[in-house]
């Protein structure tokens, strides 16, 4: 087993409490309680417990951290040139219907960089993880991305925007022109988890509009210690509060990032 820094014990160990809750408030899908923040936008009441639990396990080893939490947003630290990024539960419309793919995203900044991810998924027991310059890893075993180049034989995955969201012109020209040069396209309804994938080879691709930083920070570290690249649509540097994401391998990036400019010019 590589060796882990006590930055990342912790996060993981986070993750593992925070998980106990949401797989088993998975197995009772018909008496969840579900609040609605928005159009087609919801928290469950196993969002708000594992985001209490992994605030308080990342509080009692980090007390002087700030927050960013999805549900709890920003909460300052005596610390705050670090800052842990929190999605409790990425992935809630699946929970909420019973599908069985959603996840933990943990991400840790440092003035303004991140430098540690992790994603759980509890119910495969997939825990993806990196630390800047340490490599990433699924489990125990080091990941690479996908080392395929052409854009024909490739899966790329993607994430739509919903009701109550701009940008539906701008996604359907988008998949338009993707869906005729590559190999298939998923949409499985967890960007972290479409990261996660990106890094270990499972997909070549992935690209999706108006992400939150919760979103994101994990996955981009995970990503990028993995030998992929992640950026904005036009290939510069990631903002996490922008949130329009583009990530691929070393071969697939760059020609996504054509078709998406093709997409923008129609």
């Amino acid at each position: 087993m590589p060796p882990r820094s006590a930055t990342i014990t912790v996060m993981i160990q986070a993750a593992y409490k925070a998980a106990r809750g949401l797989v088993r408030d998975f197995g009772e899908v018909e008496n969840l309680q579900v609040s609605k923040k928005g159009p087609a936008d919801f928290v469950t009441a196993a969002d708000i417990q594992a985001e209490k639990v992994l605030r308080r396990e990342l509080n009692r080893a980090r007390p002087g951290y700030a927050m960013l939490l999805e549900e709890g947003g920003a909460v300052a630290g005596e610390t705050p040139e670090y800052r842990w990024i929190v999605d409790p539960l990425d992935g809630t419309l699946n929970f909420m219907h019973g599908l069985p793919h959603f996840c933990i995203s943990i991400g840790l900044e440092h003035d303004g960089e991140i430098i540690a991810g992790v994603i759980y998924d509890p119910l495969r027991d997939e825990l993806f993880h990196a630390e800047k310059g340490a490599g990433a890893y699924l489990n125990d075993r080091r990941m690479r991305v996908s080392s395929r180049s052409i854009l024909m034989e490739s899966v790329i995955a993607t994430g739509m925007p919903w009701t109550g969201r701009d940008h539906h012109a701008t996604y359907l020209a988008q998949v338009a022109l993707v869906m005729e040069q590559t190999a298939g396209i998923r949409r499985m309804g967890s960007a972290a988890l479409d990261l996660a994938y990106v890094a270990a080879g499972r997909y070549e691709g992935f690209w999706e509009l108006a992400l939150k930083p919760w979103d994101i920070a994990a996955g981009l570290v995970i990503l990028r210690e993995a030998g992929g690249y992640i950026t904005a649509f036009d290939g510069r540097d990631i903002n996490l509060d922008q949130g329009d994401v583009l990530a691929g391998n070393d071969h697939i990036h760059g020609e996504l990032k054509s078709l998406l400019a093709q997409a923008k010019a129609r």
